[in-house]
């Protein structure tokens, strides 16, 4: 069964969508963290094109400093790739990125004190 994508998706988002969707099936659960999944993604794309759009550095009253949307663009692109690592979910093509190994700070179910 394809799913349709949600409503308010842009493209970046729907992209995301339809190429997930079209490769795996999804339980009830998957199917929501893949929305929350394209919305950060149309987030990032906002938040870079703000960023072409004021430029790398902006004026403020200490002087000229890094634009504040650089922090907020890695802590979304974190949080896209723990949601993407948790559903199992390769990279796309067109994100020219290394493959990703295990998702810094999660937990495994080995019982505390276990030995490996």
């Amino acid at each position: 069964m394809t799913r349709v994508a949600p409503d308010g998706l842009s493209e970046p988002g729907v992209t995301l969508w339809d190429s997930v969707c079209a490769d795996f099936a999804l339980s009830e659960h998957e199917a929501a963290q893949l929305e929350e999944a394209c919305r950060i993604r149309d987030t990032i794309s906002q938040l870079r094109a703000q960023l072409a759009d004021d430029g790398l550095m902006i004026p403020s009253s200490q002087g000229m400093r890094l634009h504040p949307v650089i922090a907020e663009i890695r802590q979304q692109q974190l949080a896209l790739a723990r949601l993407l690592f948790s559903l199992r979910v390769p990279p796309l093509e067109e994100d020219d990125l290394p493959p990703a190994g295990a998702v810094r700070g999660t937990y495994s179910t080995r019982p505390r004190g276990a030995k490996q």
